[in-house]
């Protein structure tokens, strides 16, 4: 059966309610991860960079990496839910960062805005990959660059139960987390040819996509 990467039966909706709010309690347990890609991403950007990450949830990453330098940074969330969490951390670290509510697929972005920009564990979930991935296109500036980091189809149960294990998360949070990998991340998830196969049809033309344990990275540029 073919993995039709095109537009998705899944219709991603945000997080909302006890949910969302269950779901930023478990990533927190996850910050030294947010902090480590935040340094990551703070060596590789100019000091006044524009940022963008797209669907950053609870805004753990956004919030770290204002704390590194005076970037100007954006998160559009399609949750209301997390957006308003995302706000909340942002002003208990005391950092400026501007959380919105949007669709990744539609971005309320003047095009050329942003210099770099994020899309971590939430590609999988976007009804309408393709065109969020020209819409990304569309709104960094030539040469900007975009990273996306998410987990993979074809990644096997026993590694998601040692990626699970290194969480270091309760016995309930655990089962629930490789229950929710098994039996639905990784069914909404690409490999590393049907995300060529997306950018093929975008003006990113070839990407450097790495595979790790469990998931990819796609490191993308506008000429």
């Amino acid at each position: 059966m073919n993995h039709k990467v095109s537009e998705k039966a899944f219709k991603g909706m945000g997080m909302e309610g006890l949910t969302a709010r269950w779901y930023a309690s478990l990533t927190r347990k996850s910050l030294d991860e947010f902090k480590s890609l935040a340094e990551r991403v703070a060596r590789e950007i100019p000091a006044d960079a524009s940022v963008l990450e797209v669907a950053p949830g609870p805004g753990y990453f956004a919030v770290e990496l204002a704390k590194l330098g005076s970037y100007r940074i954006t998160g559009l969330d399609i949750s209301r839910t997390l957006v308003e969490i995302a706000r909340t951390s942002a002003a208990e670290a005391g950092v400026n960062v501007d959380f919105r509510q949007g669709d990744a697929a539609h971005m309320p972005f003047a095009a050329e805005s942003f210099d770099f920009l994020l899309c971590r564990a939430a590609f999988k979930n976007f009804t309408e990959p393709l065109p969020a991935l020209k819409e990304m296109h569309r709104v960094l500036k030539p040469g900007g660059r975009a990273l996306i980091i998410d987990l993979r189809r074809d990644a096997s149960m026993q590694s998601i139960s040692k990626a699970v294990q290194s969480m270091h998360l309760g016995a309930v949070n655990a089962l629930i987390t490789r229950l929710t990998f098994r039996f639905m991340l990784l069914k909404r998830a690409y490999t590393k040819q049907e995300f060529q196969r997306l950018l093929a049809q975008t003006k990113f033309g070839a990407a450097d996509i790495r595979e790790d344990l469990i998931g990819l990275e796609l490191a993308l540029q506008r000429t």
